[in-house]
Formats: structure tokens, C-alpha cells, sequence
């Protein structure tokens, strides 16, 4: 009777683990949920058959709105892009983005970001983080300790000078999540 007792809390047990290991209806196999996220899902399970928690999926790219103009940012991986797609979470960031130095938009956020600082040189398409609360838009390159936060691809840098009003006064630009 023992032996059938422990038979049976065995195969419960096994039916459990192997209902939390399996893909829910509502969430996609891995590799069909869109090329804007990564990692796992609520079906994975390790090389020895072990179920993983699932995780969330990880936020590879946003989007940038600029007189309806919507251009995709590939982001960088640190704390400051974290903590930037934290803020999109909970809804759009809008500000408004000056010209500075015939090379760049600038404009502040109206919250700080952590930093990543070091040395780089920027080209027309960078998204970098300045002082943790500004955002710069690169149409042109330029020296100096910033924070990397991604890149607008796929746009020459005459493109780009057009599509942010180069030396043409403010834009207002809109971060966000949505495609």
C-alpha cells in the first residue's frame, strides 16, 4: 500500500511539472513572437529536461517619432537602456529636441537616467545619453563621455539630417515601445 501511495504522489508530482513546462496557449514558441524580443518563454525547459522559470522577454528595440516619421532605434545593453525602457513600460517620453553644434538634436527628458559614460566617437544615427537627461540624436559625429543608448539604422546621414530638421530649429521627438 505504501509503495502505491508513493507510486502515486510520484506521478502527480511529474503531471505538475510537466503542465508548468509546457507553452500556454496565449504565448508563442520561441523563435514566432516577432523579431522585437528575446529570451524565454513559459514553455522552456534546459538541455537535462528541467523547467525554467519563464522570463521576461527582453526589449531589443524602440521607436522614434519625429514629424510622423517613425524610425526603430536598435538599443544598446546596459543599465541605462533598462532603465529607459522602464519609463516606456508605463507610457511615451516627448520632449523637444534642439540643434547644437550643426552635428546633433538635443533635448532633456525631465528625469535622469544612470549613466554608462565612456570616450566614443558618435556617427550620423547614434542615440546617446548626455548628463543622464538628455537624449541626443546624431546627424553628423562628434568626440566625447557619453552613454550609448542605441542606433537608428538603415538611414545615409543625409537621410537622417532631413528626417530630424537639421539646423532647422526644435522637433519634437516621442520615444515608445509600439511599432
Amino acid at each position: 500500500m505504501k509503495k502505491l501511495f508513493a507510486t502515486l504522489i510520484i506521478a502527480i508530482i511529474t503531471c505538475f511539472a510537466i503542465v508548468g513546462c509546457t507553452n500556454s496557449p496565449d504565448v508563442p514558441p520561441s523563435g514566432e513572437s516577432g523579431n522585437e524580443t528575446s529570451g524565454a518563454t513559459s514553455g522552456d525547459t534546459t538541455e537535462s529536461g528541467e523547467c525554467q522559470q519563464p522570463l521576461e522577454q527582453e526589449i531589443t528595440k524602440v521607436y522614434l517619432t519625429i514629424n510622423s516619421n517613425k524610425l526603430e532605434v536598435v538599443l544598446e545593453k546596459n543599465s541605462s537602456v533598462n532603465a529607459l525602457v522602464d519609463k516606456l513600460k508605463k507610457g511615451d517620453i516627448s520632449y523637444t529636441a534642439n540643434d547644437y553644434g550643426g552635428f546633433e538634436k538635443v533635448g532633456g527628458l525631465g528625469f535622469s537616467l544612470p549613466t554608462n559614460d565612456t570616450r566614443i566617437t558618435t556617427q550620423a544615427g547614434d542615440v546617446i545619453l548626455y548628463s543622464g537627461n538628455q537624449i541626443v540624436l546624431f546627424y553628423g559625429s562628434n568626440t566625447w563621455s557619453y552613454t550609448r543608448i542605441g542606433r537608428i539604422e538603415g538611414y545615409s546621414s543625409s537621410q537622417l539630417r532631413s528626417l530630424l530638421g537639421a539646423e532647422n530649429g526644435n522637433v519634437k521627438v516621442t520615444l515608445n515601445l509600439n511599432k
